[in-house]
């Protein structure tokens, strides 16, 4: 008789774990094994002129200018967002917390269509903008906008629970001794969730480098202007450049793949299993 869910025959845990080792090598190691693969098939000679491209080096530096600027911005309002919720009762708390999770609810391509909407230049504020030679779809601040938009949350609800979970006594404590309000966030609050909002970060991060849907609405597709990665992998798939998609895009694996061991290192650090932040 079994006495806990845990407690099945030997015989059958090992047939369950190892279907779902099969499975997730199928579906994960697998196709990052055709990637590199597929880049390093004429050698890595070819793949290294691929990357010197100017299109290429052009959807790189893009890549890292919109990561550059989108997971600042997400820090900060993220970072404003969840001591907000985590630290007071007010009106419209509850929309504040269902707005944060709307990225996460609706089409990437949805999103970048509002931005054509709204900016486009036959949107709602778009030929304002073509009127002051500003231009925000198919451009660079078009790209910035779209990522923001997708990538908003990943912050926030890292941090959330976190700062709920830590409570309010130390922060009081801190007041009740004098400190200034910020002196208790710089020396109590932020030491508490330094590591979580790294997490957050990283995760916002990694969500940037690789977003397609709303960067392809929004982009225009002009090689060497307004191609990410993402973007540009498309465009050489499209025109038959094996060699330059696979490279391209297992340059954008081998980047996921820091993440990931970054991230697992996060996760020793703080004692979580499976991402239990998330």
């Amino acid at each position: 008789m079994r006495h806990s869910p845990t407690e099945e025959p030997r015989v059958v845990q090992v047939a369950l774990i190892g279907i779902t080792m099969l499975l997730f090598s199928a579906f994960l190691l697998l196709p990052l094994v055709v990637v590199f693969s597929q880049a390093l098939v004429h050698g890595v000679g070819a793949a290294w002129d691929s990357l010197q491209d100017p299109d290429a080096i052009a959807a790189i530096d893009l890549t890292g200018i919109v990561a550059a600027v989108t997971v600042p911005l997400n820090s900060v309002c993220g970072l404003a967002a969840a001591w907000c919720i985590a630290r007071f009762e007010f009106t419209g708390r509850s929309l504040l917390i269902t707005l944060i999770e709307l990225p996460f609810s609706v089409s990437p391509v949805i999103s970048g269509l509002v931005w054509v909407l709204l900016f486009g230049a036959n949107g709602w504020c778009g030929p304002w903008f073509e009127r002051h030679g500003i231009r925000i779809v198919f451009a660079l601040p078009g790209l910035i906008l779209a990522t923001t938009f997708v990538t908003l949350p990943f912050v926030v609800r890292t941090l959330l629970p976190l700062m709920q979970s830590q409570g309010v006594d130390e922060e009081e404590a801190a007041l009740t001794l004098g400190a200034s309000g910020w002196q208790m966030f710089r020396r109590v609050t932020l030491p508490n969730i330094r590591w979580g909002l790294i997490y957050g970060v990283l995760l916002c991060n990694a969500r940037a480098m690789g977003e397609f849907g709303a960067a392809a609405v929004v982009s225009g597709h002009v090689r060497g202007q307004t191609t990410t990665m993402p973007l540009f992998i498309e465009a050489l798939f499209n025109d038959y450049d094996w060699v330059g998609a696979f490279t391209m895009a297992a340059l954008l694996s081998l980047l996921a793949l820091v993440t990931l061991a970054v991230k697992l290192l996060l996760e020793r650090h703080m004692g979580l299993r499976g991402g239990a932040l998330l």
